[in-house]
């Protein structure tokens, strides 16, 4: 009987020796596999933190006016100017705002007032094409050749397509010497301009300066650059400077409408300047709104906050971040005929 019992207790012993070491390798598994879930969230953690610091905003393509089709978008498959294979947005327009009303462009007459007429840009002002200013055109720019109506006061503009066109021209005929040139809406019949942006902007260790601050065809070594800067949200180009130059050269004015946009048959209408009339984003924080995105996939915001503050920490593209919005673009002043200095990301070629 007593050798039985030896037998039992040692069998128990053994089997509770067996369980203690069953129980103490589970619970080792469970402590790794805790420790496990606390670095993949200390992982993700990181992760967030480096998305933070990059903060790369994409493109909200529910911004855009699309109300009355004159802005069609899709998704589609692009490469950009560095290579990448990404996701682009196609943004096909009908060449005119839904938004707003466009012109009038050009006064009748020399006694009209700023309703009749549109705006000029000028050494980084912006001045009512009213009929006095018309009418002072040799003094403003002191040069006697100026005289843009007859002896009823009545202005000399351009009134069928074919003026348009011929007058628009930069070879533009000597016939149309002191003609102010406006290109109506209704010559734009059936024509279609496509944009395609990144989704997700991907930003470049150099940036591209456009021509006209300073940089080639581009930037530097560059020649495939875009000269459209971007796109407003209602489909609209912003596009390069207009060649004042040029167009006061031939002793013409071409004028743009209260919305800082004017027309060509080749590019419909399209804007110099940002002067608040497209469709604009607010921002809750009262940073200036957003108008639109430059062909990168950055944001382009109206050039001064809802209290009238210009930023004043803009790079040479105009340009800087904050944690809200990423990097973005703010526009040059209405006067200066620009919007933004160049490209910080890959673009669509």
């Amino acid at each position: 009987m007593i050798e039985k019992n030896k037998y039992f207790v040692l069998t128990c012993f053994l089997l509770a020796f067996t369980a203690i070491g069953f129980i103490s390798c589970s619970s080792d598994d469970s402590s790794t596999s805790d420790e496990a879930v606390i670095e993949e969230d200390d992982t993700e953690t990181d992760n967030d933190a480096t998305d933070e610091d990059t903060n790369t905003v994409s493109v909200d393509a529910s911004y855009f006016y699309t109300t009355d089709g004159s802005v069609t978008i899709t998704t589609v498959p692009c490469t950009l100017s560095d290579g990448t294979s990404t996701d682009c947005y196609q943004i096909v327009t009908t060449s005119l705002p839904g938004d707003h009303e466009m012109g009038p462009w050009c006064p009748g007459n020399i006694e009209d007032d700023a309703t009749a007429g549109g705006i000029w840009l000028e050494g980084g002002e912006v001045y009512d094409v009213d009929g006095a200013f018309v009418e002072n055109m040799a003094t403003f720019y002191n040069d006697p050749n100026w005289m843009m109506y007859d002896a009823n006061g009545d202005i000399y503009i351009t009134d069928t397509q074919e003026d348009c066109e011929n007058a628009a021209n930069p070879d533009v005929g000597e016939e149309y010497e002191n003609f102010c040139v406006e290109c109506l809406p209704s010559y734009i019949t059936d024509l279609t301009q496509t944009w395609t942006i990144p989704i997700t902007p991907v930003a470049q260790d150099s940036p591209v300066l456009f021509t006209t601050a300073g940089g080639g065809p581009g930037g530097p070594g560059i020649t495939t650059a875009p000269s459209t800067r971007g796109v407003a949200l209602n489909g609209i180009e912003f596009s390069a400077p207009a060649p004042v130059d040029n167009i006061l050269g031939a002793y013409t004015l071409a004028p743009f409408d209260d919305a800082g946009g004017h027309i060509n048959v080749h590019q419909g209408y399209h804007y110099h300047a940002a002067t608040g009339f497209s469709t604009k984003i607010a921002q809750d924080d009262g940073h200036a709104a957003l108008i639109g995105y430059a062909l990168d996939g950055y944001g382009i915001y109206e050039l001064a906050d809802s209290s009238g503050v210009e930023a004043t920490d803009l790079d040479e593209l105009r340009g800087h971040s904050d944690d809200t919005r990423g990097y973005h673009y703010h526009v040059d002043a209405a006067g200066n005929n620009n919007f933004i200095d160049g490209l910080k990301g890959a673009y669509v070629n």
